[in-house]
């Protein structure tokens, strides 16, 4: 598995953050199949957010497939494959956060799945890193536009 999390992070913008960063600390993941790590320090000016404790979780966690699917034989009558199965990486960002003024905190989930054909990893990875690289691209450049819009609801 070579999704590292690397042991800071330089946050994208976001309104009300400045310089937003974030020191992870290697955590016990849920399986065998993840990794998982803490945010233990924030740098920059994040007036409000609190790093990671029992109380206000905030982790990341990066899963790979328990097994990985691979392609059945094609049909040799057609030489076509009938089912494509689908593998699964997820990213899931665990973020502790205050429903009212004086409650205890909730947690809100940020997940992101990506699901490749097999097979498609060796015939065509070229389009699955454009893809990849498009998707992580356009989270990044709408950062603060994503954040906007889950504090006002307007897209």
């Amino acid at each position: 598995m070579t999704m590292v999390i690397p042991g800071s992070i330089t946050g994208a913008a976001q309104t009300g953050l400045t310089t937003p960063g974030y020191t992870m600390t290697a955590d016990t993941p849920p399986n065998i199949n993840s990794k998982q790590s803490a945010v233990t320090q924030l740098t920059g000016t994040q007036v409000g957010v609190t790093p990671h404790s029992v109380a206000s979780p905030f982790t990341v966690t990066v899963e790979r497939p328990a097994s990985a699917a691979v392609l059945g034989k094609p049909n040799p009558t057609t030489g076509l494959i009938a089912s494509v199965p689908n593998n699964k990486y997820k990213v899931l960002t665990r973020k502790g956060v205050l429903p009212l003024a004086g409650q205890p905190f909730a947690t809100a989930l940020i997940r992101t799945e990506i699901q490749v054909p097999a097979g498609a990893d060796t015939a065509d990875a070229a389009n699955i890193r454009a893809a990849l690289s498009a998707h992580i691209g356009l989270l990044t450049a709408i950062s603060a536009g994503v954040g906007d819009t889950a504090v006002n609801g307007i897209l």
